[in-house]
């Protein structure tokens, strides 16, 4: 059926017509099922012809027996992964968006254009595409702008394919590494997770705001029971706001977040997709979010059929939607029964027009009634720029750990063995983080990366095949196999369908010995281990593939110990998404490397940081806890959190903010520009001197922590509150200014209002959480305690002033 005959241009058509007026006229005209058709998206595998195939998978769109034609018929609010679902080639599947969009047009009644969606949290998750770091890694570099520039060209990229909005970046702050989707998160401390994701967002939103992040998952989906996939959470009111919403707050006030996507679990008890207090109440008055809400996959089905607080899927939809959900994802299980929750008052069309507004809104702001087309010679997913900046921030997000003896840098020149042993040096998969196509596929059966040096690769490249002796030791997974044991992640209520992880994980050890011989006949050996990113239990870390141990995967700790016993000098290179423990040998090895997932250029940025082409400066974004029975351990917690007296397993070897570099740094003449500043305006100001005393250039990570001397509720034993790079030359000194506002010594009091209160606080200069070298004391002078309005300051300043 084509458009509405009018005899005039309808107003919802007139681009130059408010938005608001465009919104009120196009509401006006539609009936109740074309409303309901903007309300969720379906999974389409799309054709170029027109022959759009339904997918229909165990936990999404198999609930109903509708037709594509059915589901298209009224409208559609989002495509899910036109280009992410399967293999396509970019340009063949924009031709396929455009077809559907085509449709959408000229074929519905009132010719509204659909949204599409795709996953980008290490770029876009789609065929060709540039295959970055994991979110670790942005952590890891400490650099805002760098994180920035990611976004911003997967952003470019994102458009270049028609994709509307991102399901990115995770702000989860991570609270426990057992937790599998800790290599999606950018580490435990919120601040520093706020500020990367401010410029993450602005990065791919961009100027023109023509693609939409997606903050997620809202909120505490990190703090899980025992780091279970969407196991209930258990945090106070002041333990989420000060931890877990604070990143959320910071990306929706400073960058205009356009989307938020709920979270699966629930807290005390509440399902974050049926808590109106949390995506009403919070988001929306208390913050001034204006965006849309978008349901992570099948969440809103698991408000019946797991929460069990809906007693059927028209009942889980007005639940949701009551609470503030705007669109389900990925397809149309409960938002298609609608009708049905209003027919038996469960939910008001008030409330339906309500979030179509929103829905509508969004598509007027995008441009996309006048802009709903994608030329797919435009196309562009990768190149050399995109390429480069995968390549700095692999480089800029390693970690120095120890560097005993100078193994460090290796010479390549010389003539000396090298010994590359391990399962992951020369595996590519290995360089990858969980939502990067190649991994998501694995799943389905598919994956190439036949274009991904390894660092085995890369080190015969620097040091002459001729220097590099190779025995890959043992395997992690013996074959990645296609099909996941458990999906989304749970198991049946009487357990039965648990997957058996020892099915999966090789205990094969008859490439040790091979590997010791290797070791002997070199002059170091460098052992790569680690992790293999897999969902819902097809590999050993990422969503749904959890642990319950922080000790290597597999036999990798023999075969580590077999080749430290050699007595050859044993360097560890560490990849995967999660800081594993080595069983004691910490203190016998040579050297330790955290590289996270590096992505498609890791293996490069390796080489050239072993070999000493660069200098190491990146700095853990998490703590690397004793044990797996000292977590939960992060570097900001309370002080009795240790015990009484304090645990023997409690700490971290490893702690938030360490790392070295080659070059030695050192600190000094600390300045306060005023020792009492007011606390209702007062900004507090120091300075200090980091001096660069090595002989080779590098670059030092300053960070400023905080502590609240004596407060109306415990308090952290320190918190991070200002951080930057300083590049210094070597021998080269600079005087580094910090400017904190007052507003950022804030915690949340019991009306769930963020106050400071006068006092006196501790300032902290280090080089990590562990490392303080200055300190100095500075009170807030006043008469009561305040309470911060909506638009508090939330960002501190550095700079080297000379």
């Amino acid at each position: 059926m084509s458009l509405e005959h009018t005899t005039e241009v309808a107003v919802y058509r007139r681009a130059d017509a408010p938005t608001e007026q465009r919104v009120a006229d196009l509401l006006a005209r539609m009936t109740l099922d074309e409303k309901i058709a903007q309300l969720h998206a379906a999974w389409l595998k799309l054709s170029a012809d027109g022959d759009h195939k339904a997918r229909s998978i165990d936990f999404a769109q198999s609930a109903n027996s509708l037709t594509v034609d059915q589901i298209l018929e009224h409208g559609l609010g989002q495509i899910t992964r036109p280009l992410g679902t399967h293999t396509v080639d970019p340009k063949e599947g924009v031709r396929a968006l455009n077809e559907l969009q085509r449709k959408m047009i000229e074929d519905t009644r009132l010719g509204i254009p659909v949204m599409s969606h795709e996953e980008c949290l290490v770029g876009l998750m789609i065929k060709d595409a540039t295959l970055f770091p994991s979110p670790l890694n942005y952590a890891a570099t400490w650099n805002p702008s760098l994180v920035g520039e990611v976004g911003r060209i997967i952003g470019e990229q994102a458009r270049s394919i028609g994709c509307h909005q991102g399901l990115a970046p995770v702000l989860d702050v991570s609270r426990d590494p057992r937790w599998g989707r800790t290599e999606e998160t950018l580490g435990e401390d919120p601040y520093l997770v706020g500020v990367l994701a401010f410029h993450y967002v602005n990065g791919l939103q961009g100027e023109r705001r023509d693609v939409l992040a997606t903050l997620k998952h809202f909120v505490g989906h990190s703090a899980s029971e025992g780091a279970r996939n969407h196991a209930p959470v258990h945090v106070g009111p002041r333990e989420l706001n000060d931890v877990f919403l604070l990143p959320f707050e910071m990306a929706v006030k400073l960058a205009h977040a356009g989307s938020i996507m709920p979270a699966y679990h629930d807290i005390d008890g509440v399902p974050c997709h049926g808590d109106r207090a949390l995506l009403h109440d919070t988001l929306r008055e208390k913050w001034g979010f204006e965006g849309l809400v978008v349901a992570d996959y099948a969440a809103v089905d698991l408000l019946y059929s797991h929460h069990a607080v809906a007693h059927d899927s028209a009942s889980a939809a007005a639940l949701a939607f009551n609470s503030g959900l705007d669109v389900e994802l990925p397809g149309h299980e409960c938002a298609v029964h609608l009708k049905e929750a209003l027919e038996r008052g469960e939910i008001t069309e008030a409330t339906i027009d309500t979030a179509v507004s929103r829905v509508l809104r969004t598509k007027f702001q995008l441009g996309l009634f006048e802009n709903p087309y994608v030329d797919p010679e435009r196309v562009d997913v990768k190149g050399t720029a995109a390429a480069d900046t995968a390549y700095q921030v692999a480089l800029e997000s390693a970690v120095l750990l120890r560097n005993e003896g100078g193994v460090l840098p290796l010479q390549a020149d010389g003539a000396q063995k090298i010994a590359v042993i391990g399962p992951t040096a020369d595996d590519p998969l290995a360089l990858l983080a969980g939502y990067s196509f190649p991994v998501h596929l694995i799943n389905s059966g598919e994956q190439s990366v036949a274009s991904i040096a390894t660092p085995l690769g890369a080190l015969r490249a620097l040091l002459g095949e001729e220097r590099v002796l190779h025995a890959k030791g043992c395997d992690i997974i013996k074959e990645r196999r296609a099909g996941a044991p458990v999906f989304p992640g749970d198991v049946s209520l009487d357990l039965s369908g648990s997957a058996n992880r020892d099915e999966l994980i090789s205990e094969d050890t008859e490439g040790i010995a091979p590997a010791v011989a290797a070791a002997r006949a070199a002059g170091v050996a460098i052992v790569f281990v680690g992790d293999l990113a897999g969902l819902f239990q097809s590999g050993t870390v990422g969503e749904g593939s959890d642990t319950d141990s922080l000790e290597l995967p597999g036999v990798q700790l023999q075969l580590l110990t077999a080749v430290v016993e050699s007595g050859t000098p044993t360097v560890v290179v560490m990849t995967g998404g999660r800081p594993y423990n080595l069983g004691g040998l910490e203190d016998r090895i040579a050297a330790q490397i955290m590289a996270f997932a590096p992505g498609e250029r890791g293996a490069e940025a390796l080489a050239d940081l072993l070999v000493g082409r660069a200098n190491f400066s990146g700095r853990m974004p998490l703590s690397v806890p004793k044990s797996a029975g000292a977590v939960p351990y992060v570097y900001n917690h309370r002080l009795k959190s240790a015990g009484t007296p304090i645990a023997y397993h409690f700490g971290s070897r490893y702690p938030f903010g360490f790392g070295l570099g080659y070059a030695p740094f050192r600190y000094s003449d600390l300045a306060l520009a005023q020792r009492e500043v007011p606390l209702e305006d007062g900004t507090v100001e120091l300075s200090f001197t980091v001096e660069n005393i090595g002989e080779r250039d590098g670059t030092e990570i300053v960070q400023i922590y905080v502590r609240d001397q004596h407060a109306s509720v415990a308090r952290p034993v320190r918190e991070l509150k200002a951080f930057a790079r300083v590049p210094l030359a070597a021998g080269a000194k600079a005087r580094v200014r910090v400017t904190l506002p007052v507003d950022m010594l804030n915690f949340t009091d019991a009306r769930g209002e963020r106050i400071v209160e006068p006092g006196d606080f501790d300032l902290m200069v280090g080089s990590s959480s562990r490392d303080i070298h200055l300190r100095g004391t500075v009170t807030v002078a006043g008469n009561a305690v305040r309470t911060l309005p909506r638009d508090w300051r939330m960002l501190s300043a550095v700079e080297v002033v000379s």
